[in-house]
């Protein structure tokens, strides 16, 4: 886990690919999940998140968490980001920034959006952030190790499992 403070003063660097995003880059990436926040409908919780997932061909798109009167249907503004993205055409991340209120700690997205995020990948960069800038850099894989992802589903299975009710 890399800890990184955001700094307008430094400088930029091109961008390499997924683990190696520019200052500038992550400085934008962040203050657009930030912005993102703004939107969050968050009535009962009053807990605003946003995000701000950055394809290879450096498109952003943005989310927020829409809660729901019954709990449950509620989106997490990561989920609403990356399924933004999706329904553009875009299966492929560089990073995804996550924002939200909390001044103490890093926001760090549930299990649901952990899982959601490895659908896409397991070696790409999450920024969890604080509302001053300050970031916490991790990967998917770190967030959610030994995880379940989709080239599971291609592994040789028994089929023939009798039925022993």
């Amino acid at each position: 886990m890399d800890k990184v403070k955001i700094s307008k003063e430094m400088m930029p660097t091109k961008d390499q690919g997924s683990r190696h995003l520019s200052q500038e880059t992550v400085n934008k990436l962040i203050l657009q999940s930030q912005e993102a926040k703004k939107q969050a409908y968050s009535p009962y919780s009053k807990f605003r998140v946003g995000a701000a997932i950055l394809t290879f061909d450096n498109r952003v798109f943005t989310g927020c968490n829409v809660e729901n009167a019954c709990y449950n249907l509620g989106l997490c503004a990561e989920r609403n980001a990356i399924s933004k993205a999706v329904s553009e055409g875009y299966r492929t991340f560089k990073a995804i920034a996550i924002a939200s209120d909390l001044n103490d700690q890093f926001i760090s997205p549930c299990g649901g959006c952990r899982q959601f995020m490895r659908e896409f990948g397991s070696n790409w960069d999450v920024y969890l952030s604080k509302p001053d800038g300050s970031c916490l850099k991790m990967t998917v894989d770190e967030l959610l190790p030994a995880s379940f992802g989709p080239e599971d589903l291609s592994m040789k299975k028994v089929f023939d499992i009798p039925n022993e009710y």
